[in-house]
């Protein structure tokens, strides 16, 4: 059974929005770490807001490996509008999400990945869909924005990974277990 992989970027107070107003560094490791993560997913589901911000960013990026990786993996789209379906392998979800994600567990693939969708992820973690958590945590308070984390219910985690990069971020990976 295919695994649902959430990673984010988030501050030490736990904000998710708009990681580059506080990943201000970036080293090696975490290049490493991300590699290892999208090596193991052949599909990604966005929200509405991140498909629109990548689908203008990312086909003309050099940024490796993300790049190459989410241009050419399958992306699903949570919206309830129509899609412009100018980005490569982008489609729209169709009916409910967690129905549409119990679904594509289902089916033989690799690790179905949800990047940067604040919304998605909180939608899936509620519903009890989400197996993995990869987190980098910036060494930075945010101070404001949206949070990843709030407004779920308790959820039970397994620390898989603990370790810090050159920089200060920590890398945190956990297993869903309840």
């Amino acid at each position: 059974m295919r695994k649902v992989v959430l990673y984010e970027l988030v501050s030490l107070d736990g904000v998710a929005e708009d990681p580059s107003g506080f990943f201000t560094t970036w080293d090696d490791e975490l290049d490493a770490n991300l590699a290892a993560v999208i090596a193991t997913q052949d599909t990604v589901l966005l929200g509405r807001r991140s498909y629109e911000e990548w689908a203008g960013y990312w086909p003309t990026s050099t940024m490796q490996p993300f790049a190459d990786f989410i241009n050419g993996v399958t992306k699903y789209i949570a919206t309830s509008t129509p899609l412009d379906p100018g980005w490569a392998h982008a489609t729209a979800v169709d009916g409910d999400l967690v129905e549409f994600v119990h679904d594509l567990t289902s089916r033989p693939g690799g690790d179905i990945g949800v990047h940067a969708s604040i919304s998605v992820a909180q939608s899936l973690l509620a519903a009890g869909v989400v197996d993995e958590l990869r987190l980098v945590v910036a060494p930075t308070v945010a101070g404001g924005g949206r949070r990843l984390l709030d407004g779920l219910p308790s959820i039970q985690l397994d620390t898989i990974r603990a370790e810090a990069s050159p920089t200060g971020h920590l890398l945190l990976d956990y297993r869903v277990t309840g």
